[in-house]
């Protein structure tokens, strides 16, 4: 982490600038068998596509609210990121019907539908496949997003006093999210080039720092695993062999 790292994605850019190629969130589905592994710059890559789609397709705007009902994926890893990067508020399993815009997985339809703002729906197929068929009232995200620009800049400065990130009946701001996160680090000996593996949810502020936010600011990396309760413990310990784990969340 730089001094100057005061929001999420300052946190991103410093990662970027320090070491693009090196590992940043591998991700598992144990349901399906899915593992994607996404470097700094290929995780950066995604993260400007979507604040683009955010800013310009969707006219967000710094202090907007987001309501995002998505599991732990190295997708949702991504709208955090580009929430921040735009200035928007990312409710993790807010309201709807209280958001600006939402952005739902497969089995959150029907709840998304509540919000009267643009809905965004994402298949979470391997490989960020798209629906076969696009939900009625819902744009979609692997359709949408590839041909945004893989540059991004924000419209308005994007303030790290402003709310963030809103979690567990939490509201941080982006200041607070780095500092919680930087703390976290800390307390779970956290360093460069770590390798965390997480099987949390994504519905804590606990499996949003062990799945993102704390390996981010401590410059290592996550292993994300969702479903990871279908893995035998002998496939668990396997896997931590096979991805250099030098810490565990689940």
């Amino acid at each position: 982490m730089n001094t100057t790292d005061r929001t999420p994605a300052d946190l991103l850019r410093s990662a970027l600038a320090a070491d693009p190629a090196r590992p940043l969130v591998t991700f598992y589905d144990d349901a399906t068998g899915e593992r994607v592994e996404l470097s700094v710059a290929t995780f950066a890559n995604w993260v400007a596509k979507t604040a683009n789609y955010l800013q310009g397709d969707l006219a967000a705007e710094p202090g907007d609210r987001l309501a995002l009902l998505l599991p732990a994926h190295w997708q949702t890893a991504v709208w955090l990121l580009a929430c921040s990067s735009v200035g928007v508020v990312a409710d993790v399993g807010g309201d709807p019907g209280a958001a600006d815009l939402v952005v739902s997985g497969p089995d959150t339809l029907e709840e998304a539908r509540a919000c009267t703002g643009e809905r965004v729906a994402l298949a979470l197929r391997p490989l960020g496949g798209r629906f076969p068929q696009a939900p009625q009232g819902f744009a979609d995200y692997a359709v949408e997003v590839p041909s945004q620009g893989d540059r991004f800049a924000p419209y308005a400065p994007v303030s790290p006093q402003d709310p963030a990130l809103a979690v567990d009946g939490r509201e941080l701001t982006g200041a607070e999210v780095v500092a919680a996160a930087l703390a976290d680090a800390g307390e779970r000996g956290l360093a460069e080039g770590s390798r965390l593996l997480s099987g949390l949810p994504y519905d804590s502020w606990a499996g949003l720092s062990a799945g993102l936010f704390a390996p981010l600011a401590a410059g290592g990396s996550v292993v994300l695993c969702r479903n990871v309760d279908r893995l035998a413990a002998d496939g668990l310990a396997q896997r931590e062999e096979s991805e250099r784990v030098t810490h565990r969340a689940v």
